[in-house]
C-alpha cells in the first residue's frame, strides 16, 4: 500500500506499528520518526497541498480534525475522490481504537492487536501505580501563554494526569482545550505548572515567563521551583507517543512511587 499521512498523530500511529516502509509521504509538522526525513513533504498540516498529495498516487491518506482548520484538508480530499479515513481521537482509548484501525486498514491486523494490547499493558501498569499515590498532585496544563489555553476533561492530558498520580485542576471544564484567564490559575493554585506550548520546542520555553507574570508569586509551583518545561510533541498530539510522556512525567510528579521504565 502507499499511505501519506497528513497529521504527525497519524504518522506517529504508523511508526508505532513499524509500518513505515508503507508511507510515501508526509505533512511537514511530522518530525518522528527520523525516516520522515526521507520523504516527499506536502505542506503544514493546515495548509496541505492536495495537489502533491494526488501525485504520490497514495491508497490511503490519514487525515485528521484534530486541529480547527483541519476541515478545509477534507474537503480537497473529497474533491480529488482521494481515499482517506479520518483518525480524530481525544482520549488514551480513542488512540487505541486508532491503532486498530489503521492495522486493519492496511491489513496488517495481527500486529495491531498486538501493539494494542502493548499498549494498554502500559495504561494499565501505571493506573495500578497511581492508586499507590497517598496524594494527588494538582497540575496545571500550560498548552499556550497568550491568551491562556489550557486541557479540560474531554483531554487526554486530564487522563495522563491521572495515570500520573495527578490532577488536572482546570478538569472541571468539560471541553478538550479552554481558553482561562490567568486569575483562575491563581485562584486554583496548583502544585505543578507543566509547559507544553503547542508547536514550541522547550528551549524557546521560559519558565521566567510565568514567574513575571502578576500574582505568580504566590503560587506554590513557583514558590516550590515546580514549574516544568516538557516536550510539546510528548504531550500535545493524540498518539501512542504520550506514554513516553507519562514515563517521563510520573517519576518527575512521584520519584518514589514510579520507577522510571
Amino acid at each position: 500500500m502507499r499511505i501519506v499521512s497528513i497529521c504527525p498523530s497519524n504518522t506517529e500511529i504508523m511508526a508505532y506499528l513499524d509500518l513505515m516502509n508503507l508511507v510515501v509521504g508526509v505533512d511537514d509538522d511530522s518530525d518522528w520518526p527520523e525516516a520522515v526525513n526521507d520523504l516527499p513533504k506536502v505542506g503544514r498540516d493546515l495548509s496541505v497541498d492536495m495537489d502533491a498529495v494526488e501525485q504520490l498516487q497514495p491508497d490511503l491518506v490519514l487525515a485528521s480534525l484534530s486541529v480547527p482548520g483541519m476541515e478545509k484538508n477534507i474537503e480537497g480530499l473529497k474533491e480529488r475522490n482521494l481515499p482517506y479515513v479520518i483518525l480524530n481521537p481525544n482520549s488514551l482509548d480513542e488512540i487505541g481504537e486508532d491503532i486498530l484501525t489503521v492495522g486493519k486498514l492496511t491489513g496488517y491486523e495481527d500486529r495491531a492487536n498486538r501493539v494494542y494490547n502493548e499498549y494498554h499493558e502500559t495504561i494499565n501498569y501505571y493506573r495500578e501505580k497511581s492508586l499507590e499515590v497517598p496524594v494527588k498532585k494538582r497540575i496545571y496544563w500550560e498548552w499556550w501563554p497568550k491568551p491562556i489555553f489550557t486541557p479540560g476533561r474531554k483531554n487526554w492530558l486530564s487522563y495522563i494526569s491521572e495515570l500520573a498520580g495527578a490532577e488536572n485542576v482546570f478538569s472541571t471544564y468539560a471541553d478538550a482545550s479552554i481558553q482561562v484567564e490567568w486569575e483562575e490559575v491563581l485562584e486554583k493554585d496548583p502544585d505543578d505548572i507543566c509547559m507544553v506550548w503547542v508547536g514550541v520546542q522547550e528551549a524557546k520555553m521560559n519558565p521566567k515567563i510565568i514567574k513575571k507574570r502578576e500574582g505568580a508569586d504566590q503560587l506554590q509551583a513557583v514558590q516550590q521551583d515546580r514549574i516544568h518545561v516538557l516536550e510539546e510533541h510528548l504531550y500535545c498530539r493524540p498518539s501512542p507517543r504520550l506514554l513516553e510522556g507519562l514515563k517521563k512525567l510520573a517519576p518527575i510528579l512521584h520519584p518514589d512511587i514510579f520507577n522510571r521504565k
